[in-house]
């Protein structure tokens, strides 16, 4: 009877033991699972701070603005740690293999300039439109192939670069509302024809379309009024509109390296035209300027005598013009003439 009890007894210690043990295992299994969250917790928060204090570290005072400035560093992207800089002003960010531009872009209000140049950035994200104080967007020398028409938020904006983006093709029409604008760079691109919302710029002066595939103008380019200055330069035209005669304020006019055969007679009454140039052109006529005065003669230096530009355009036009009036007055000679004696 008492080895009964006795054995009892040792079966009841050992199962509640067994009973400790195995809760205390399991207390341990779940403290490192519970430990190793809130350490890894721990590490974002100091790797954000980490990097916060990187990225602090490389603002800066310009001309009175707040500059975050970053070159030729590896920055592919960046952290949402980043707004709580939103009071930058400006970004210059270049060279740093960015790849994409973050939506949380649109918490920086006070944003004016926003130079992102020269990486591997292939979408602008819609949230970009919200940004309604900025006044200069350069996207040059990137990969980007489609731009949103949320872009037209940017009301305040005044200087748009998308050079050398390759595959940009097209821009959405709302971009004409973009009031603005007055400093438009499309160059190096694959556009085949003038965007009809770029005429349509109201207070557009400067634009380059450079390195495109123009094939031609549009006749209302006259539209674009207060346009000064326009690079044309290595495209396939082959002909100017006439209207371009119109465009008053036009004073510098790149056309190098196209397919043009003629230049338009009504050029020569272009009389704000300062700077033009039509080197390495198909043209028909073979024209050679008329012989140099002396320097003392006439002020100019040899060297801004442009062989292809606005004394050769004036020259052109001259000789094109005394051709067709000798090849008309040829014709009226070789004319029958009518016979109006009486039978």
């Amino acid at each position: 009877m008492v080895v009964v009890v006795a054995c009892g007894s040792v079966s009841s210690i050992k199962a509640l033991w067994e009973t400790r043990i195995k809760k205390k295992e399991e207390e341990q299994r779940r403290r490192p699972t519970k430990g190793g969250a809130t350490g890894r917790l721990s590490v974002c928060v100091w790797e954000d701070r980490a990097v916060l204090a990187r990225l602090k570290e490389k603002l800066q005072i310009e001309d009175g603005r707040l500059v975050l400035r970053i070159e030729h560093e590896e920055w592919k992207s960046f952290p949402g740690c980043l707004v709580q800089l939103s009071q930058v002003q400006e970004w210059q960010i270049h060279r740093t293999g960015l790849l994409k531009i973050p939506h949380f872009i649109s918490s920086f209000q006070n944003l004016l300039v926003l130079d992102l140049s020269r990486n591997f950035i292939a979408e602008m994200p819609r949230q970009i439109g919200k940004l309604t104080q900025l006044r200069e967007l350069l996207l040059s020398y990137n990969r980007i192939q489609f731009v949103p028409e949320e872009l037209c938020g940017c009301e305040s904006l005044e200087r748009l670069d998308l050079a050398m983006n390759r595959d940009l093709k097209e821009l959405p029409d709302q971009l004409r509302n973009l009031m603005k604008l007055q400093h438009l760079d499309l160059s190096m691109n694959y556009f085949s024809s003038l965007p009809d919302c770029v005429v349509s710029l109201p207070v557009l002066e400067w634009l380059d379309m450079g390195g495109n595939c123009l094939q031609d103008l549009p006749e209302d380019i006259h539209r674009m009024e207060n346009v000064h200055t326009l690079w044309l330069q290595r495209n396939q035209l082959e002909r100017l509109p006439e209207n371009i005669s119109r465009m008053k304020n036009l004073d510098t006019l790149v056309l190098s390296s196209n397919r043009l055969r003629d230049i338009p007679s009504l050029m020569e009454d272009m009389s704000n035209l300062r700077f033009v140039n039509f080197r390495d052109n198909p043209l028909t006529l073979d024209v050679s300027l008329p012989l140099k005065k002396t320097l003392a003669e006439d002020g100019e230096d040899e060297e801004d005598r442009e062989l292809f530009g606005r004394e050769f355009m004036h020259t052109y036009i001259h000789e094109a013009r005394k051709r067709a009036y000798a090849v008309l007055n040829v014709h009226r000679v070789n004319q029958p003439q009518e016979d109006t004696s009486d039978p």
